[in-house]
């Protein structure tokens, strides 16, 4: 791959992180309504999730980071599908979208953890 093209992809991948983690952090009210009940403190694993992204956003985009960090990115998007599982068979409490939204929501997070071992953890050969 193209490194210019793969130093856009990083840069992109890291801000959406960083902005999401940002959000979680701003506006944690629809992340709250998503923690299913069995899950303790969900104010904390709001802001935890929130943190864990940004970093994650950040080590993404320095080169001596960017493997544990998408490492990183990628366990936290594995440890939060069930968060995004719960909403999908119980809805979203104060959060107006159509029930099959919030299935195809799932579809993405198999995408994200392609996308950051892609651009993030993979090798590529010298260009």
């Amino acid at each position: 791959m193209h490194t210019t093209a793969r130093t856009i992809s990083v840069w992109v991948i890291g801000a959406f992180f960083i902005a999401a983690g940002a959000y979680h952090l701003i506006h944690p009210r629809p992340y709250l309504a998503m923690i299913p009940t069995y899950l303790p403190a969900p104010a904390v694993l709001v802001a935890v999730s929130g943190v864990a992204e940004i970093l994650g956003g950040v080590g993404v985009l320095l080169s001596v980071t960017r493997v544990v960090a998408g490492w990183g990115l990628i366990a936290l998007l594995l440890a939060v599908f069930p968060a995004n599982l719960h909403v999908a068979l119980h809805g979203w409490p104060g959060v107006d979208l159509l029930p099959w939204i919030l299935w195809v929501r799932l579809l993405f997070q198999p995408l994200f953890i392609w996308l950051v071992h892609r651009f993030c953890i993979a090798k590529f050969p010298a260009q």
